[in-house]
């Protein structure tokens, strides 16, 4: 069982969350069954006042999810220092079976979480309530996230030995065992990096004929070829070793915590983009996101792309 300060505080806020969550999920069923937008009465009125509350109370839980992600990277990084063998948050995740799962998991909430909060936006601009029903909908499918997420965040700070050897990010992304790591780390770079930069040339394409539903698309395929790039290809000049595959290891001092910025010009481009897909905003709304969300990939094609070809004008060759 692991208590420092950082996961203490990451506790508590859990079982805020819990509860208030909870709260909000059970507001959220009864006004889905009997809210009637057509009628007058004295109930409909109560629930309109009600959605309004549990709107405010959705929205700073997943204001604060969003945020607590950087918190939760930080912390894991913190915690690899009283770890025997890890260097970085690598080591942490890999120490009991639920790192991975989680953080496969919190990456998918900050989506869904930041989704709903675009939903609740736009649902708020209308007189209306558009969208009432659909990001009440969405949010009790949220919850049951909410609810998996912390669980298994729980169960990994339990879990975890401060006297057990965990692997280190060299051995976790080493391209010789025989895992699914190794395997992607074995991809031919001109096909990730054909992949990453086909990818980004669709999302220019799509920007310019204002496809909206191309755009969405491709930025979902990015993401995946930007994560899976930056481990294989870019991150190794980053480090400048041909042999560091870590993703974590971007976040630290060492490396001026260039992962930090990386994250987030991928994940609000990215995000940005994909959301345009689902939500029929207005023409202004969508031209600023269509903007938004190509400033921010640009930002970190030519972030990442600087560390090769400055890496080849310094030494000459690539690695």
């Amino acid at each position: 069982m692991l208590l420092t300060p950082e996961v203490l505080t990451i506790d508590i806020l859990n079982l805020l969350f819990v509860v208030f969550a909870t709260l909000a999920f059970y507001y959220s069923v009864k006004i889905l069954y009997r809210y009637d937008p057509n009628a007058t009465t004295l109930l409909q009125y109560n629930l309109e006042k009600q959605s309004y509350l549990v709107s405010v109370v959705i929205k700073f839980i997943f204001y604060t999810k969003v945020v607590l992600f950087i918190f939760f990277i930080f912390t894991l990084d913190d915690i690899s220092n009283i770890l025997p063998g890890a260097m970085c948050g690598a080591g942490v995740v890999n120490a009991t079976q639920y790192g991975t799962y989680l953080l496969i998991l919190k990456v998918i909430n900050l989506y869904i979480f930041a989704y709903w909060l675009v939903l609740n936006s736009e649902d708020m601009k209308s007189e209306q309530q558009i969208y009432l029903q659909l990001k009440l909908k969405v949010y009790l499918f949220a919850y049951f996230l909410l609810i998996l997420e912390t669980g298994l965040e729980s169960l990994m700070f339990l879990s975890i030995d401060t006297k057990s050897v965990v692997d280190c990010c060299g051995a976790i992304f080493s391209t010789t065992d025989g895992t699914y790591m190794a395997y992607l780390l074995s991809i031919n770079p001109i096909m990730l990096l054909g992949s990453f930069y086909a990818l980004f040339a669709f999302i220019v394409f799509a920007y310019k004929i204002k496809n909206r539903y191309l755009f969405s698309l491709m930025n979902l395929l990015f993401v995946i070829a930007a994560l899976v790039s930056l481990i294989g290809f870019f991150g190794t000049y980053i480090y400048e070793l041909p042999t560091h595959h870590c993703p974590f290891c971007l976040l630290q001092k060492d490396y001026n915590y260039v992962g930090y910025l990386l994250y987030i010009f991928l994940f609000i481009g990215t995000f940005f983009g994909i959301v345009l897909g689902l939500v029929p905003f207005g023409k202004e709304d969508e031209n600023a996101k269509y903007k938004i969300s190509l400033f921010f990939t640009t930002l970190y094609v030519v972030a990442v792309s600087y560390y090769p070809l400055a890496y080849y004008i310094k030494n000459g060759v690539w690695l």
